[in-house]
């Protein structure tokens, strides 16, 4: 059986519930009294509500039988208030005004972000593509801080007390929603002095004879996994770095300074590229992409410095120069 869908019904289901909880106040019923004050009638009452007349008066019954009194006089014409009724209803109606006025600043404080939102990310990630966007965030949203947490493993959001992640990588838990931010291309790159001792490889079977850094923390570390751009055909290229490390962060002076070629996540050597630091190597040639993705515990509902938060991101990392188009 689904749960009440009418306000009848989820008044009533109050009341049942609500009478095993004797200490706590039928603050519904005073409500209800409240406006049957206002509006003199149980009819005109019910409309001002958009529930029924039969569950105003049994809204109004109930409370007169948990405090032992009658609070209204009831005739076929008309109601009128008892001595009680008289000294209850400029208490009841401002409770009432009260509970509206809670609600309408617990509703102004829900859509402005504060507090502290929980983000995690992997290292190489988080220093070089969140760290920069908090100064922007942190000065439009002056009430919000932020506790960002660097790892190069995977670790259980939900059980972390996380509100967002950011995940490059496959995603293997379907329980928790995700939103696909870009494609990223993997390159194979090296330094130009590494490139002019070494000679410039053009198809993968050429790696075999060059120095390798690795990223452990990719899939299947001990391969790189090439596909020709203008074929069909694929090459498993076995890999034994000289350098390996599970954050491919760490492996960026070792690769700039010539001692080996990497495959790295655009993202990661966007910027030495651009310099000029780092080359592409083997442009015909390409290892599938991987994605970066937003993740949030399962849930519809957001804080506003949450959804704060993942604007911030998705402006600016779907648009990042490194971000892979859907052309």
């Amino acid at each position: 059986m689904g749960p009440p869908s009418s306000p009848e019904l989820v008044y009533e289901t109050f009341v049942d519930s609500i009478s095993e909880i004797r200490n706590l106040p039928d603050l519904e019923a005073w409500a209800i009294f409240a406006r049957v004050t206002e509006t003199g009638s149980f009819a005109k009452a019910a409309d001002l509500l958009g529930i029924s007349q039969p569950t105003v008066s049994k809204a109004i019954a109930h409370l007169e039988q948990r405090l032992g009194t009658m609070l209204l006089y009831r005739t076929t014409r008309k109601l009128s208030l008892t001595p009680t009724g008289e000294l209850l209803r400029d208490r009841a109606v401002q409770l009432l005004a009260d509970a509206e006025v809670f609600e309408s600043e617990a509703s102004a404080l829900a859509l402005e972000p504060h507090g502290v939102v929980r983000v995690n990310a992997s290292t190489s990630f988080g220093l070089q593509h969140l760290a920069p966007l908090l100064p922007a965030f942190l000065e439009r949203y002056p009430s919000v801080d932020v506790d960002l947490v660097l790892t190069d493993h995977p670790i259980d959001i939900v059980t972390g007390g996380f509100d967002v992640a950011i995940r490059v990588d496959d995603l293997s838990d379907s329980s928790l929603c995700s939103r696909r931010l870009c494609a990223v291309r993997r390159r194979l790159v090296a330094s130009p002095a590494y490139l002019n001792r070494h000679g410039r490889p053009t198809h993968p079977h050429d790696l075999e004879r060059h120095t390798n850094l690795t990223d452990t923390g990719l899939p299947n570390p001990e391969f790189w996994r090439f596909r020709s751009m203008t074929s069909d055909e694929e090459y498993a290229v076995p890999v034994r770095g000289r350098v390996r490390s599970n954050n491919a962060d760490m492996l960026l002076p070792s690769l700039i300074a010539g001692h080996g070629l990497a495959l790295q996540p655009e993202f990661l050597v966007w910027d030495a590229l651009q310099r000029g630091e780092l080359e592409l190597v083997m442009c015909g040639w390409q290892i599938a992409d991987i994605n970066v993705n937003l993740i949030t515990p399962p849930g519809a509902l957001r804080s506003a410095r949450v959804t704060a938060l993942l604007e911030i991101l998705v402006e600016h990392l779907a648009n990042a120069p490194w971000a892979k188009s859907e052309g």
